[in-house]
């Protein structure tokens, strides 16, 4: 009895050994250590929600740097419109000069409608007049906390681009006008995009932030369920030796046995 005892206790453990080589895992499931597995699933919940995080931060990211890309051509193109109109206030201009720049630089005007209309991501645009979309992007794995991007209207005729959507320098009056709407405008998107600028170094940066603690978390779940495959391998092999051992005193047991009814003859 006593070699049988020990012979199911020793391939009770080999079991358990084994199970832990194939799944990596000491704690597979609750039965192996309920309070370590609930643990464990708890943090691979938060894990798992840090990945909607991500994505979330991801996307508003995406949407953000399409705005900036956007606003910086919109203020690049403001700087040729006000240098059309600088030379059409020239009063030495002739007429076909004058219509040529009044050409070019509705041609440019036009060119901003093109481009915030064109500045959208996922079916959001932060610098479009009628539909402009603030970013509040997901901040924390129970979607509390949010990071919040405002959106900035830079169609023509805005807060931001005073340039109206009719503007023109047809005459060297409107084209001197023009000149100070024009430099109100370059530095009203100058702004709007400084905050754009740091609301997408604000979700980049959390981002990083996000992946390295999903990273820390995943790391510590690790620790707590996770077998040392290098120590469950030794005693493998020891729990097989002691195995074939325990078979052995079985055998030896039960030959006692027969030693006992030899004696009877």
């Amino acid at each position: 009895m006593v070699a049988l005892q020990n012979l199911n206790k020793t391939s009770s453990d080999l079991s358990t050994v084994q199970s832990r080589i194939n799944t990596g895992l000491k704690v597979a499931s609750a039965k192996d250590n309920g309070a370590i597995w609930a643990i464990a699933q708890n943090q691979r919940s938060e894990s798992g929600a840090l990945n909607a995080v991500k994505e979330s931060l991801s996307r508003s990211v995406s949407t953000v740097d399409v705005a900036l890309s956007a606003g910086e051509s919109i203020s690049d193109t403001l700087l040729q419109m006000k240098e059309k109109a600088l030379a059409a206030a020239d009063t030495t201009l002739d007429t076909a000069s004058r219509v040529a720049l009044n050409d070019e630089f509705k041609a440019m005007r036009d060119q901003i409608t093109k481009v915030v209309n064109n500045a959208e991501f996922n079916g959001a645009n932060m610098i479009k007049n009628t539909t402009p979309t603030t970013v509040a992007a997901l901040a924390s794995a129970d979607g509390a906390n949010k990071i919040t991007v405002a959106a900035q209207n830079l169609s023509l005729g805005g807060g931001n681009v005073t340039v109206a959507a009719t503007s023109s320098i047809g005459t060297q009056t409107t084209a001197a006008a023009m000149i100070a709407t024009i430099n109100t405008s370059i530095a009203n998107v100058s702004s709007a995009l400084s905050k754009l600028g740091t609301g997408s170094r604000a979700l980049t940066s959390h981002a990083d932030f996000v992946g390295k603690l999903q990273d820390t978390i995943d790391a510590g779940v690790g620790n707590l369920v996770d077998a040392d495959l290098a120590k469950e391998s030794a005693r493998l092999q020891s729990l097989q030796t002691k195995q074939q051992l325990g078979i052995q005193a079985l055998s030896i047991a039960n030959q006692s046995s027969s030693t006992l009814l030899g004696l009877f003859r």
